[in-house]
């Protein structure tokens, strides 16, 4: 689906200032989104937005539905009277640039169980009929996630296929027991999503009625000790003495590292799925809808074929490549929702078979401009030799900052850079890729708010295949000045990309340029 001439940013919540050690649904969300329409923005890309597992990684989750509920705003809990003033006197010094996730999950998680307790206690029966209602309509995937949950607390935070057999193969017996004796943990990981939802909905109503939509993150693969997983055994290739994976996730040696990339996810059982009609892929594209605009599929090129590594393998190196029913599958997608407002990551080891499935489809591919000065004129990253059809990126949450990249790129990229531009300007090496990326042909650019900054690689987000140590930068508040922000905006305009403020006559379709 070809989108408009367009701009936006890329940053996690997480990323944001604020008190409590990490980013929330909160203030500092509203300030972020006054910021972006102060530049002329019309997208904000997210990372993945579920429960973080080990790692604290946006792409490991225990659910590919739910939401992270260390993103939830302890301020708003307070505001809807779940929490009381005194409760948040006492806060300790956690880095202002960096997240420490255990610290921050030691000192929320006894601030939610309160807030839970208080909602038990003080809700009245039309907000107690309101949680009802939540829970029935998102039962299909809330109720296994809640028991997983409690369930993996009860087990000292072990995986799933390390329980009980009856727990770790659901036997009906077992599953009803463990239900009554965990009933106030499922309660309380029921209440976590409900207010999850309550504030993600609320942040996303605010940034629409801005003229803003959001872009999610749907990684192809899900954690092998996830509540998906453990559920849905049967859309998994998983061994079934032991419950690990039988054959895992990865990728071949490339770019990122000269072993591959070894996730470690189970890859799927495609054959089950297409004769389901690929019900749990339907069921998780609408939960995505629920609370984004526009979805993001990572490691798209997964859908035609996959890397596939036998269990015990240390790397990645010795997998193969697997065909998936790609084209089924979006044919399916397309005849159960629509047309879905849908971009492709399509990076990596791309063939024409994948790029054949990309374009029947018209999903914008991706490029990224760190990738284009380390070749000939052929290289695909470079912007003459862009569609229109694409997202352009100055570097994603796997690469470098540029300012970073550059620091450490090989004299021949500098040089390749330096004559492609004909100088490093004095805004920065920064503001040279980002004006590169708003004045290409392709329809979307999206700029990581590091490289909108002039950060290094100390702002870095993630280093593929470092398994800890990723995902905790996070901004100042005062780095988000006008300074910034006309000068955005400024490029923004010129490059074509600015909202259209113009009244749309009849007849007309504006588009998601529309704007008033």
């Amino acid at each position: 689906m070809p989108f408009p001439r367009s701009s936006g940013i890329l940053l996690h919540p997480t990323c944001f200032p604020g008190r409590f050690g990490i980013g929330e649904l909160g203030l500092e969300a509203q300030r972020f989104v006054d910021f972006m329409v102060e530049s002329g923005q019309q997208f904000w890309q997210v990372l993945p937005l579920g429960p973080t597992g080990y790692g604290n990684s946006p792409y490991s989750s225990y659910s590919a539905m739910a939401g992270n509920p260390m993103l939830l705003s302890l301020e708003v809990l307070q505001g809807q009277g779940w929490l009381e003033a005194s409760d948040l006197e006492t806060v300790p010094d956690f880095p202002i640039d960096w997240v420490d996730f255990d610290r921050v999950m030691a000192f929320k998680m006894p601030l939610l169980h309160r807030a839970c307790d208080r909602f038990k206690a003080q809700a009245t029966p039309e907000q107690q009929q309101t949680f009802a209602d939540f829970c029935q309509s998102r039962a299909y995937w809330l109720e296994h996630y809640s028991l997983f949950m409690a369930l993996k607390d009860d087990h000292g935070g072990g995986s799933w296929h390390t329980w009980q057999p009856e727990l770790a193969k659901r036997e009906p017996e077992a599953i009803a027991q463990a239900h009554e004796r965990l009933s106030s943990e499922v309660y309380f990981y029921k209440f976590l999503q409900f207010e999850f939802f309550q504030q993600w909905a609320e942040v996303k109503r605010c940034t629409n009625d801005r003229h803003i939509q959001i872009i999610g993150d749907i990684p192809i693969y899900v954690a092998h000790d996830s509540a998906d997983v453990w559920a849905n055994p049967e859309n998994f290739c998983l061994d079934a003495e032991t419950g690990e994976a039988a054959l895992m996730a990865g990728v071949p040696p490339d770019y990122f590292s000269e072993t591959g990339q070894l996730w470690g996810n189970p890859v799927y059982n495609w054959e089950h799925l297409q004769a389901t009609g690929f019900a749990w892929w339907i069921r998780r594209f609408e939960a995505m809808l629920d609370y984004v605009d526009l979805i993001r599929i990572d490691h798209f090129r997964g859908f035609e074929a996959y890397w596939a590594v036998p269990q015990g393998e240390e790397t990645a190196m010795n997998g193969e490549w697997v065909k998936a029913p790609g084209e089924y599958f979006f044919e399916t997608l397309n005849q159960k929702l629509g047309k879905l407002p849908i971009l492709a990551e399509d990076l990596g080891v791309i063939t024409p078979e994948v790029e054949a499935l990309r374009d029947r489809f018209e999903f914008p591919g991706m490029k990224i401009l760190q990738f284009a000065f380390g070749d000939n004129a052929g290289n695909p990253f470079l912007p003459f030799n862009y569609v229109r059809n694409a997202v352009v990126y100055t570097g994603t949450h796997d690469n470098d900052t540029t300012v970073g990249w550059y620091d450490s790129a090989s004299d021949w990229e500098k040089g390749q850079l330096y004559d492609y531009l004909g100088c490093i300007s004095s805004d920065g090496v920064h503001w040279d890729l980002i004006r590169m990326a708003l004045q290409s042909i392709a329809n979307q650019a999206l700029i990581p708010l590091q490289d909108l900054l002039g950060l290094g690689t100390n702002a870095r987000m993630n280093f593929p295949s470092t398994a800890t140590g990723n995902w905790g930068w996070r901004y100042r508040a005062e780095a988000l000045n006008s300074g910034v922000s006309e000068k955005f905006k400024k490029l923004t305009r010129q490059s074509g990309r600015a909202p259209v403020d113009r009244e749309v006559p009849d007849g007309e379709d504006g588009g998601m340029n529309e704007k008033g």
